[in-house]
């Protein structure tokens, strides 16, 4: 019989020094990100399959393409669609593409990839879905992909929407 070495199950004087444990995360690995309108929203990292930060001039526009649509992106020769987020969950506000960088969040269902460019990325948090709520006041152009709801601040009001991945890349939405 192999017993394990020290250095796997750390020395005994480790057990009382709570500097050295490692905290176990709640819930699942989120990304945070806002669209133009300055909503927060979050998808589940699972879903992920690449964030990038582009210059606009790496998306090639597509003529007579949808207007959510701001073209295609080759991603390790693939070509993929990029749209506006927030024009596709029905914002007024487009994008604003005349800046440096566009950050593109790639989501993936088996051989659909699409990319999704946002106005700005906000981080990766661990989130309890478990503690999601009902999305209240959303136009009902945004309503068809979330899945719920954290609040973050009950004086403001200010909430984090989850989206659902799956309800976006099976959208009729792309046709049009």
């Amino acid at each position: 019989m192999v017993s394990k070495p020290d250095f796997l199950s750390g020395g005994s004087q480790d057990h009382f020094r709570p500097e050295l444990q490692v905290e176990s995360p709640e819930g699942e690995l989120h990304l945070r990100f806002y669209i133009p309108s300055r909503q927060e929203f979050a998808l589940p990292a699972t879903g992920i399959r690449e964030v990038m930060e582009l210059s606009p001039d790496r998306i090639t526009p597509i003529p007579n393409a949808s207007p959510l649509l701001l073209g295609t992106l080759n991603l390790r020769g693939r070509v993929i669609w990029v749209a506006d987020l927030g024009q596709f969950l029905g914002e007024a506000t487009a994008l604003n593409t005349d800046r440096a960088e566009i950050p593109v969040i790639a989501i993936e269902e088996q051989d659909t990839i699409v990319g999704l460019a946002v106005e700005e990325i906000g981080g990766m948090d661990w989130l309890d879905v478990q503690h999601l709520m009902l999305t209240t006041h959303v136009p009902d152009t945004m309503a068809p992909f979330l899945r719920g709801e954290w609040l973050i601040d009950a004086k403001t009001n200010k909430s984090l929407r989850l989206l659902d991945q799956m309800a976006i890349l099976r959208s009729a939405r792309w046709a049009g």
